[in-house]
């Protein structure tokens, strides 16, 4: 078997689309740099599992006025990504379709929450639909992307970590890489959409 036959999307796989959200795409209250990169590979993942009836989960900050990870709380970040704002929205631009699982994180004043695992159902909601892989994508690849990829290896799924689909805040230049290097030391698969659409 090819390396992009191993890869396409079959049964018992799930796409994880990991905070793609406006203020995380330029313009917004805390953009990454070229964060809507990520939206044209997306959107064909998401044609493609979407096609073949495969599971996809959208995770998004879903924060408090007063979260602990805001500045004004002592956190390192601005305010970003306040529940029922606009900033907090998926971009129209991302096509995730209506049957799309979505799990809010982070929604406790006094807990923050980077992987998408973190305070929320989805390992035991991918456990209960039979998912074995998961395949991860989104924003920022240094912190959200690299939390959610992590847990997934930890909770014992195969995880794919699409490289095209991912950007970095890159705080320190190099966190980026540094991230996929990472997940791909503890096992994660590292491979663009143009790879698994093969």
């Amino acid at each position: 078997m090819s390396a992009a036959a191993a890869l396409e999307p079959c049964t018992g796989d799930a796409l994880i689309v990991v905070d793609v959200q406006n203020d995380f795409l330029p313009g917004g209250a805390l953009a990454v740099p070229a964060g809507d990169a990520v939206i044209g590979p997306l959107n064909a993942i998401l044609e493609s599992f979407a096609r073949r009836g495969l599971a996809i989960f959208a995770t998004r900050d879903w924060h408090p006025l007063d979260h602990c990870s805001f500045k004004a709380q002592g956190g390192p970040w601005p305010p970003h990504c306040i529940a029922g704002s606009r900033g907090a929205a998926f971009p129209e631009s991302l096509r995730l379709p209506p049957d799309t699982r979505v799990l809010s994180k982070a929604v406790e004043r006094g807990r923050d929450a980077y992987s998408g695992f973190q305070g929320t159902e989805l390992a035991q909601q991918l456990r209960a639909l039979g998912c074995r892989r998961v395949f991860v994508a989104g924003l920022a690849t240094d912190y959200c992307v690299r939390a959610t990829a992590l847990d997934a290896l930890s909770a014992g799924f195969a995880t794919v970590v699409l490289s095209d689909a991912v950007r970095a805040v890159d705080a320190r230049p190099g966190d980026g890489e540094r991230a996929l290097l990472e997940v791909a030391s503890r096992g994660a698969v590292l491979a663009p959409t143009q790879q698994i659409l093969a």
